[in-house]
């Protein structure tokens, strides 16, 4: 469950983040100034800070400063919460480092699903970080090995077959035109078509076989890795 600090001075506020955050099942620990909320984060790290801008103590600004410049809290992603609204304040918040702005009054839903696709960015990011490996039920893809298995049995994929399938699953959800593909797989070869990446496809979905699926063609334009 993911961890959030609200650090807001306004008590209804405050409230009104914990009640719905909490609602959506993140583990949330409010705090009204910045100082105990900076203690906090020194012992026990945040997945996620919303920090407001004008704080007793430190302003939101500061904090999130101090924050950026240490190397054990730098990764903390932080969204600005403030009703300030002018150009100059979110390029300073952003400047400094927040990953996000949004100003009061807010949409509830709006905060949520940044917190969300902030949070994704980041899960996403850590396990490209931690092992190169990609993993689907009983099929599994690791880069880094040029190795491709299901239900650990080695389904053997040809150096361009296994760039392709690598370029598809690593660009999940998005529609790559042949033209594309043909440019980053074969670059400068000669003698090489549209066609050839059909032809590819083809064998590709043959060797992953129930997985095969996955390869959705998107008509006219080329195709995508899509498991949804």
């Amino acid at each position: 469950m993911p961890l959030i600090y609200v650090v807001e001075d306004d008590e209804d506020i405050n409230e009104l983040l914990v009640y719905n955050l909490t609602k959506e099942g993140f583990d949330v620990e409010p705090f009204y100034s910045s100082k105990p909320a900076y203690t906090s984060i020194k012992q026990k790290k945040p997945d996620l800070i919303i920090l407001d801008i004008m704080l007793p103590d430190m302003d939101g600004l500061e904090l999130c400063k101090l924050l950026k410049s240490e190397k054990e809290t730098a990764d903390i992603p932080v969204i600005m919460l403030t009703a300030k609204s002018t150009e100059i304040d979110k390029i300073v918040g952003l400047e400094l480092g927040a990953d996000d702005y949004i100003t009061k009054p807010f949409s509830i839903r709006e905060l949520i699903a940044r917190i969300r696709a902030i949070l994704r960015r980041i899960k996403r990011r850590d396990c490209q970080e931690e092992v190169n490996i990609y993993k689907k039920y009983s099929l599994l893809v690791d880069f880094d090995k040029f190795l491709v298995l299901i239900n650990d049995k080695n389904i053997k994929l040809t150096g361009k077959e296994f760039k392709l399938l690598s370029l598809l699953i690593k660009s999940e959800g998005k529609v790559l035109s042949r033209e594309y593909i043909l440019n980053v797989i074969w670059q400068d070869e000669d003698d090489v078509y549209d066609r050839t990446v059909d032809v590819h496809i083809r064998h590709l979905r043959e060797k992953l076989k129930d997985y095969g699926k996955f390869i959705k063609t998107v008509r006219g334009i080329g195709y995508k890795w899509e498991t949804d």
